[in-house]
């Protein structure tokens, strides 16, 4: 959730408020001692674990790292959230107030604002509300699943080898549990997998577990399969006949690496670095470091966080999206010159796809809950649709001229018009990942799970429209 410091500033009224509607005030002053800063951490969600939070639904407010013995008030607006007093951080620095979110609450970012005394400071936490859109048109698709294995992440169709590629990597560093996949793409069966090698022990020494594998793309020009190894900021190339190593490449060649995609036509692999502003560049025949894209922020003191990759391998161009500020960037390969634009309507954009044909940008916003349709020459939001919470990633299929919206919390793929039109709204089971569209119309996604025996969890799906 988003957080806004240093607001004390703000609050005369709502010192006032705070003076008539919680408790008396039992000091000589309401300006009693205060902070330099915010200390700790406050942050909003569901009531359940990695649920969203929906109008009528619950939620919960949580603190950590907070001055034991702090009092705590809650507000929306001019109105106390906690009316029966200030929460006591406890003695571990941490505080939790449960709420009901009203059956008219508006969705978007609700900001809730944290007043804290002895000491005194503020800050602003966004109690993120979702639109609940329900499930529609699943007639209208042939849709096929299967069970794979723990933690899927991407998944990429290679025409020459008729296979599908899909990572899978499960926990947080060091990561031992990780595996790149061979599917059939008619079956959904596993012809094989392997798992990476061992990477380097730890900076402080300890098990580095292995070079797990999440982003994917196909190179069929070589036979290879590109991957990304995020938490040892590199990335990794495979044989696709018997996905055997073909190149570990060194930690930190790409910082926080997320998506990579293949040109075939220029010989480069493309892959994120998210957390800062390049994009690094591979020759796919040497398998060579080459110089990187640069993305500039436009906006004043910030830096643009690169996130997915979306290529129009035909054009000649890059598309992708920052996670850091509501920009998307147009790169032309051949130059390496990057265009950056303004995504008003976007709070932590990851996905992006692209339509060469009518030169559209698809934009998926986690922050936001919502895909915005982009004239890529203007620059113009041209439809801004609510898809469900947590859209995650974006494809779209240039034979239906449809795009396909994977909402990690929502548990949905929504398919929507380039006239931003909700097509279908699709059970895509337990945190959908990632879909890829394929140049027949076909759309192949991955999900993750909730735990072990989720019957929705960690499946491959095969998503076709049905001819009319």
């Amino acid at each position: 959730m988003l957080q806004r410091q240093s607001l004390r500033a703000l609050f005369g009224a709502t010192a006032l408020a705070l003076s008539l509607a919680a408790q008396p005030v039992l000091a000589d002053s309401i300006f009693t001692p205060t902070s330099d800063v915010f200390q700790g951490r406050v942050s909003a969600a569901g009531a359940e674990r990695g649920q969203p939070v929906y109008p009528g639904s619950g939620a919960v407010i949580s603190g950590e790292g907070l001055v034991p013995g702090q009092q705590i008030t809650l507000m929306r607006g001019t109105s106390v959230l906690n009316a029966d007093g200030p929460l006591t951080v406890d003695d571990e620095g941490k505080i939790s107030f449960e709420l009901t979110v009203d059956d008219a609450a508006s969705t978007g970012l609700q900001p809730i604002v944290v007043i804290a005394e002895n000491p005194a400071a503020a800050t602003v936490v966004d109690l993120k509300v979702s639109p609940q859109i329900p499930v529609s048109n699943e007639d209208r698709f042939d849709i096929a699943s299967e069970a794979v294995t723990a933690g899927l992440y991407q998944v990429a169709l290679s025409t020459e080898s008729n296979a599908l590629f899909v990572t899978a990597a499960v926990g947080r560093p060091p990561v031992r549990e990780s595996a790149l996949i061979k599917i059939d793409p008619e079956t959904l069966e596993t012809i094989a997998s392997t798992t990476p090698e061992a990477a380097p022990a730890r900076p402080d020494g300890s098990d580095g577990g292995v070079f797990a594998v999440y982003g994917v793309d196909v190179d069929d020009a070589n036979g290879n399969v590109w991957v990304t190894n995020t938490r040892q900021n590199t990335i990794a190339v495979y044989s696709q006949e018997d996905l055997s190593l073909v190149k570990q490449f060194e930690p930190g060649d790409v910082n926080h690496a997320r998506d990579v995609v293949v040109d075939e036509t220029r010989g480069h692999a493309y892959a994120s670095a998210t957390g800062s502003d390049v994009i690094e560049v591979f020759d796919t025949a040497t398998l060579d470091k080459l110089e990187p894209i640069t993305v500039p922020s436009q906006l004043r003191g910030e830096e643009f966080s690169v996130m997915s990759l979306a290529l129009d391998e035909e054009g000649g161009t890059l598309v992708t999206v920052s996670l850091s500020t509501p920009e998307a960037a147009i790169i032309d390969l051949d130059s390496g010159e990057a265009r950056v634009i303004a995504l008003t309507g976007a709070v932590s954009a990851s996905g992006a796809s692209y339509d060469p044909q009518d030169g559209l940008i698809f934009v998926a916003s986690q922050g936001t809950d919502n895909l915005l349709i982009v004239d890529a020459e203007s620059g113009e939001v041209l439809h801004d649709v609510e898809v469900g919470a947590g859209a995650l990633n974006v494809t779209f299929d240039p034979v239906g001229r449809n795009a396909y919206v994977s909402n990690r919390g929502a548990g949905t793929l929504t398919v929507v018009s380039t006239e931003g039109e909700i097509v279908a709204n699709l059970d895509n089971g337990s945190f959908p990942n990632q879909a890829r569209a394929t140049a027949d119309g076909t759309i192949y996604a991955v999900n993750k799970s909730m735990g072990e025996n989720d019957p929705k969890g960690d499946r491959i799906w095969r998503i076709q429209p049905v001819a009319e």
